[in-house]
């Protein structure tokens, strides 16, 4: 599904549909997003789920991805929508791509998953909770190959969009594990 305006699309697709050319395209616009802050584990997370891409003509402007995980509740492992890699050039932030791009992302979302989350920034805090996104106030953790251990350091930057999943949001929230950063 494609959203579009005079200006600019959205396109989604799963990375398995988009080209060599599309995705190292992709990639380096998140590197020029994230000033160097963009590494191999970081490209790795955003891959095997769905991309929203924001177009002008052939031009990318913007990246969006939703990859599946498995976050531990309240004694659930929820099927989770995550989103990753999201960025927009800086010269044409604040005209409606992120918002487009979440939109088509949260749709994906509502219709596959049982809880839609992400690690947010400083900067991307007012973004998502004013899109609806909560702050998850309990204590974070990861399921690490040892254990879990508390990721104390992302307290209050994990968001959460309820889907199905009944949520105390003062609760534990523990991600399963990957390399780089795990939220």
């Amino acid at each position: 599904m494609a959203e579009s305006n005079s200006s600019f699309t959205v396109r989604v697709a799963h990375t398995a549909d988009l080209d060599a050319d599309t995705l190292t395209a992709a990639r380096s616009l998140l590197e020029e997003v994230f000033e160097g802050d963009f590494d191999d584990h970081d490209w790795e997370h955003s891959l095997g789920g769905v991309h929203a891409l924001a177009r002008e003509g052939s031009e990318l402007v913007g990246h969006a991805a939703l990859v599946q995980r498995r976050l531990l509740h309240g004694g659930r492992a929820l099927r989770t929508g995550y989103v990753e890699g999201v960025g927009v050039r800086a010269d044409r932030r604040r005209h409606g791509y992120g918002a487009a791009m979440m939109a088509e992302l949260e749709r994906v979302v509502r219709g596959a998953y049982e809880l839609g989350a992400l690690g947010s920034s400083d900067e991307g805090l007012p973004f998502y909770t004013a899109r609806g996104w909560l702050r998850w106030s309990g204590p974070t953790s990861a399921l690490t190959p040892t254990g879990v251990a508390r990721t104390a350091e992302e307290d209050g930057y994990v968001l959460v969009l309820p889907v199905t999943a009944e949520l105390d949001p003062t609760g534990e929230l523990v991600c399963d594990w990957r390399e780089g950063d795990v939220w």
